[in-house]
Parts: structure tokens; C-alpha cells; sequence
């Protein structure tokens, strides 16, 4: 009764391995051919959705309800460049000192809000969208650090 229970069990795993095996090439398989144009037209889509033109550029801009988080000299401005977010404030503050030290941008600040609570590190704040939009065009110049996609954008607060 053991040996037959033994054996079941093995046949049952080796069909497992099978099914992982297959999914794991079909995987593979997409991988390599790409994704598909609705699949590409929906992200794009989202992409845009929060684009703005500003002064003929294309620039992305969220309204979020965010505060100060962690230095609280610092006075937030309506019109926030985004160059990083966190979800660990350690995380955030680290990458806002570099900022101020390695760049020079001694205006950056940490802003918290959202739904998601995160940490949002702030190169420089501005009074209007123009200047804003003008320090994310020539973001590469004025941010020493690595900025990632989906980054840098514009943070309007509420």
C-alpha cells in the first residue's frame, strides 16, 4: 500500500514539473515576441493620462494631497518636481541629503501623501507649472543622481 502511494505521488509531481516546464516556455516565448498593440494602446493610454502641455511640451502631472515629511524648514510649493519616491521614509530622506550634497540642490525636500502614502523626494519646488516644466526638460543638467522612468514628474498640491 506504501509502494502504491509512494508511486502515485511520483507520478503526480513529474505532471507538475510538466505543466511548470510549459508555462515557463510560453512565458519565455511571449517574452520574446513582444506584447501586443492593444495590450501597447492601453499602456500608452495610462501612460498619457496625466500628461500636461506646458509652454509645447508634454509634461506629467498628478495633483496629489501631500505634506512635508521629514524637513520641516522647508515650505512646500504648489508645483513639485518629482525626481524619486519610497515607500521607506529612510530610503527617501538618504536620496534627498545626496541631492542636497552631490548636486547642490539645496531646495529639495521630502513630501508624503497619496493613497499610497509614499515618500516622494522633491528636487526643487516651484510657484507655477513653466518653471516647473522647465527644470524637468533639462532635468539631466540640474540632477546629478540617476532619475527613472516614470520619473521625473510634476506634483501639483492640493
Amino acid at each position: 500500500m506504501m509502494v502504491l502511494t509512494a508511486g502515485l505521488s511520483l507520478a503526480s509531481c513529474h505532471s507538475n514539473e510538466k505543466n511548470y516546464r510549459e508555462a515557463y516556455e510560453k512565458a519565455v516565448e511571449r517574452r520574446k515576441t513582444g506584447i501586443g498593440a492593444e495590450t501597447y494602446a492601453k499602456i500608452d493610454a495610462e501612460r498619457q493620462r496625466y500628461t500636461h502641455l506646458i509652454n509645447g511640451d508634454s509634461v506629467r502631472m498628478l495633483y496629489v494631497n501631500a505634506n512635508i515629511a521629514i524637513d520641516t524648514t522647508a515650505v512646500a510649493r504648489p508645483y513639485n518636481v518629482v525626481v524619486a519616491s519610497f515607500t521607506q521614509r529612510i530610503n527617501a530622506k538618504s536620496y534627498c541629503e545626496r541631492l542636497r550634497q552631490e548636486c547642490g540642490l539645496t531646495g529639495s525636500y521630502v513630501m508624503q501623501g497619496g493613497p499610497e502614502k509614499q515618500y516622494y523626494v522633491i528636487a526643487q519646488g516651484f510657484d507655477n507649472s513653466a518653471d516647473a516644466a522647465a527644470m524637468i526638460h533639462d532635468i539631466g543638467q540640474r540632477v546629478c543622481l540617476k532619475v527613472l522612468e516614470p520619473l521625473p514628474w510634476i506634483l501639483r498640491k492640493l
